[in-house]
């Protein structure tokens, strides 16, 4: 009882002391030590959007035509717990599968990735069973249909700029065409007559399905997609760039190929890396990567040539982890993340890629950024020389994590929480610097060898509304803040 008496005379005291102070405000050392509720403080997410509002300003020199390509669908999103009980599958243990072929492996597999609560993204190979299953889906009273693939989705995201042109090529069908902006241009070549349909099947954090609980919201994806699993579209959107002339290039889909033979995706690989080569060298190359399984195809792209000629990355803490290993790169014993993905471990291989992967002086390579975003921090990495407004461009993407999962169109602070580590370190191979997160200064800077990174915490969305397409939305917000400089 004494000890509830003390505290109480000690709030009576502090509050005397500011009543002798008058209407000014107290002193720092005493703000420093009083609750933050009885100075008014402003909360932390509150705070730091205010710093982000402060921090994103556009770079001198921005985009006014961007060529987007190749992989493009319509998502049909809806409950993925209620899908598999229309289909009267059964929950039960999960399982990863790198192709599914059945309704049975597609049960095991979504439960896998639900209780990890991290996204995921198969291809499904049994054209007549997916039929029925995305029959039922598009009929489901929940589902709704959305611009799907990457490629649309990057593109459907910038064209909400008036100022920019967007070229989209990839196999667009008439759905998909009726749901794009009109800012969004289509060449002939690029129309087919049917749509190639993704099933997204989202969750919430704490949904349950017979023993898996979701740690957090997330989705996963499968589809039956030979257009864009063969890149169609890749010889059509090389040859448009030479009409459109664009200042900036988008491509992505190189994931789709994993649904093919090794032998045809090999030769697609190969194919592909010629007409990428033909994209002329003053043009940057942003390659946004996605979900896949097959190391071996990983390491293709990051050996055969593909990352010596982009110039930027966008990926994800699952597509991060994959590549390292893929590569035996830092951490790569490393099986999977274990709740928020550490900063010093992501930065090492952030730094490793560019380092090992970039361009550097003794090293024929383009890429000198990459864009990382986790639920709850993104990271841009780039090497000193090449890219401006990186501060702007990562607290960007961050805000539109924010927008784009709870469907608003600014952040809403009650919406919102803060999820990233307080206080991490930069590295965990290297003699690290250890930061302490501040909300009033949200973008932190720090430089390794040659290489920038730039790091800002996410304010994650408490109840999402739809997590397909985020990390596209985020990329994309990234890039519209980004200033490449000439050389």
């Amino acid at each position: 009882m004494w000890q509830r008496s003390v505290c109480v005379g000690l709030l009576a005291l502090a509050l005397g002391y500011l009543c002798l102070l008058g209407p000014g405000r107290p002193p720092a050392a005493l703000r420093r030590r009083l609750p933050g509720w009885l100075l008014g403080a402003r909360p932390a997410e509150a705070r730091l959007l205010a710093a982000w509002q402060a921090a994103i300003v556009r770079p001198a020199r921005g985009w006014a035509r961007v060529a987007v390509g190749v992989n493009a669908c319509v998502d049909v999103v809806l409950s993925g717990v209620k899908l598999l009980e229309a289909l009267g599958l059964e929950p039960g243990d999960g399982k990863n599968h790198a192709v599914l072929t059945s309704r049975q492996d597609l049960r095991e597999a979504f439960a896998h990735f639900m209780g990890k609560g991290a996204a995921a993204e198969r291809f499904f190979s049994d054209a007549e069973s997916f039929q029925h299953i995305a029959r039922a889906a598009s009929e489901h009273p929940g589902a709704q249909l959305y611009v799907g693939g990457n490629a649309a989705l990057i593109g459907q995201k910038l064209a909400s700029n008036p100022d920019l042109k967007i070229l989209l090529c990839g196999p667009v069908g008439p759905k998909l065409h009726e749901l794009l902006d009109d800012n969004v241009v289509v060449p002939p070549e690029s129309m087919q007559e049917r749509d190639e349909f993704h099933l997204i099947l989202e969750y919430q954090a704490g949904e349950e399905w017979g023993q898996v609980r979701a740690p957090n919201a997330n989705r996963f994806i499968f589809s039956h997609d030979l257009s864009n699993g063969a890149l169609n579209m890749l010889e059509v959107f090389v040859s448009s760039l030479d009409e459109f002339q664009p200042d900036l290039v988008v491509l992505s889909g190189l994931h789709m190929m994993e649904g093919q033979s090794k032998e045809m995706r090999h030769r697609r690989l190969m194919e592909a890396v010629a007409s990428i080569s033909d994209i002329p060298t003053d043009i940057p190359i942003h390659l946004e990567l996605a979900s896949m399984t097959d190391q071996d195809f990983m390491s293709n792209i990051i050996h055969q040539q593909v990352f010596p000629l982009v110039n930027s990355i966008g990926l994800n803490e699952q597509e991060l982890l994959f590549l390292t290993q893929s590569a035996s790169g830092p951490h790569a014993s490393l099986a999977a993340w274990s709740g928020v993905p550490d900063v010093g471990v992501v930065s090492d291989i952030l730094f490793w890629i560019l380092k090992e992967h970039g361009k550097m002086a003794e090293r024929a390579s383009d890429l000198t950024r990459i864009h990382f975003h986790t639920l709850a921090y993104h990271i841009l990495a780039t090497v000193d020389g090449h890219w401006g407004n990186q501060a702007a461009a990562v607290a960007a993407g961050a805000r539109a994590a924010g927008t784009q999962a709870c469907a608003t169109e600014t952040i809403d602070t009650s919406r919102v929480s803060l999820k990233a580590p307080l206080e991490f370190v930069t590295s965990q191979i290297e003699t690290p610097s250890k930061i302490s997160l501040n909300p009033d200064e949200p973008v932190v800077h720090w430089h390794r060898e040659g290489i920038s990174f730039h790091f800002t915490p996410v304010l994650v969305c408490k109840d999402p509304v739809r997590t397909v397409g985020l990390g596209d939305a985020i990329s994309a917000e990234g890039l519209l803040y980004s200033e490449v400089y000439p050389q």
